[in-house]
């Protein structure tokens, strides 16, 4: 049996892009799920597509109504809590400021208050993102100590969301306290089949080489450090997993961030991927001069969760895209996608598994 196996773990968000991800991941490994988030955001969405609501409890409902998320953690007890619901779009945080600021920081504090109320929660993960730190788009990469920030409204939720987090572990989930361990962690840019939100760039090309129009990059000199979703989903688990063999300990952030390789251009991805799919000429850029402010460069150093809980990421850059666009070609052919999904999940965590044992023989 593995470690998941039979664990009861709350999880927010379960049926945006990355939750639905985290959902089928947790459900592979044997854990006992319940999801709390709205419905999909976008039509179509991976939660429906891959089914992922087959075999887990799932409740709809807002992560701001304090008493149904309260209510919801007393009855399902969970030993683990996983905080994934959130407001994920810069754009949509310049139209929607203060649902924005509500969601991802109230949000976040809501979340908190139910697990300081529910007894037997070892382990929270507050999820949040690499656009927290204060960003001066420097080459040296942002480790964990560094200042919290944020230009637009996204990127300070995200700031503040982690600073909410710290002050609840440090005041209410510190050794010594008789509760479980509360951790944020943040990882870059992530793809994979499934994500259909508007103004993504994985997204947009999918929707344009599924229809075969022609498809519009607005900036494709920012670089961005591309990863596959799984790869920091595993390590969000990892950070769980420590926290649980080791009992109540000091709050801690954590970053999960690309090798040096998928630290590549907006340009680069979009080349490849339509290569991959068959179209090399799909995409033409077209500058946006009215286009909101977005950091042009971002870099996390991820040094502390390999030393210290052994992650790395397992697919290369050109690896990660081409399962995410094998995994939309396979969704424009109307293959059965939960089963699509979960063989990706396999073979992603059979090339880990493949990793460590070469590591040990070395």
């Amino acid at each position: 049996m593995g470690f998941w196996t039979g664990k009861r773990v709350l999880l927010t968000g379960h049926t945006g892009f990355k939750g639905s991800w985290m959902a089928l991941l947790l459900s592979r490994m044997g854990a006992d799920v319940f999801g709390y988030a709205l419905r999909p955001p976008t039509e179509p969405n991976l939660f429906t597509v891959a089914c992922v609501g087959d075999g887990i409890q799932s409740r709809i409902a807002d992560i701001r109504d304090s008493e149904s998320l309260r209510r919801s953690m007393a009855e399902f007890a969970p030993d683990v809590v996983i905080h994934m619901a959130a407001q994920p779009l810069v754009r949509d945080s310049y139209d929607k400021p203060v649902e924005t600021f509500d969601v991802n920081v109230m949000g976040t504090v809501y979340l908190l208050e139910a697990v300081r109320h529910t007894p037997g929660v070892k382990a929270t993960i507050v999820v949040t993102s690499d656009k927290c730190y204060e960003n001066r788009e420097v080459l040296s990469a942002y480790s964990e100590n560094d200042a919290m920030g944020g230009h637009d409204p996204y990127s300070s939720s995200k700031g503040c969301a982690e600073l909410v987090t710290a002050a609840y572990g440090r005041s209410f989930f510190a050794p010594g306290m008789g509760r479980g361990a509360v951790a944020s962690v943040r990882a870059g840019n992530v793809i994979g089949g499934g994500d259909w939100a508007k103004d993504r760039l994985v997204a947009d090309l999918a929707r344009g080489l599924i229809a075969g129009e022609p498809i519009i990059v607005r900036h494709p000199d920012a670089i961005r450090p591309w990863q596959h979703v799984l790869e920091p989903l595993s390590g969000y688990l990892k950070v769980a997993e420590h926290l649980m063999a080791n009992g109540p300990s000091a709050w801690e952030a954590w970053n999960f961030g690309a090798d040096n390789g998928g630290e590549q251009s907006v340009g680069v991805l979009a080349a490849l991927a339509c290569r991959i799919w068959g179209r090399p000429n799909a995409f033409r850029v077209e500058l946006d001069p009215d286009a909101v402010h977005e950091a042009k460069l971002l870099k996390l150093d991820s040094t502390k969760a390999r030393t210290r809980l052994g992650w790395r990421p397992r697919w290369s850059f050109e690896e990660s895209v081409t399962e995410t666009m094998a995994w939309y070609r396979a969704f424009a052919d109307g293959a059965d996608m939960r089963t699509v999904t979960l063989s990706q999940i396999e073979t992603h965590q059979t090339k880990t598994i493949e990793q460590s044992t070469r590591r040990i023989r070395l």
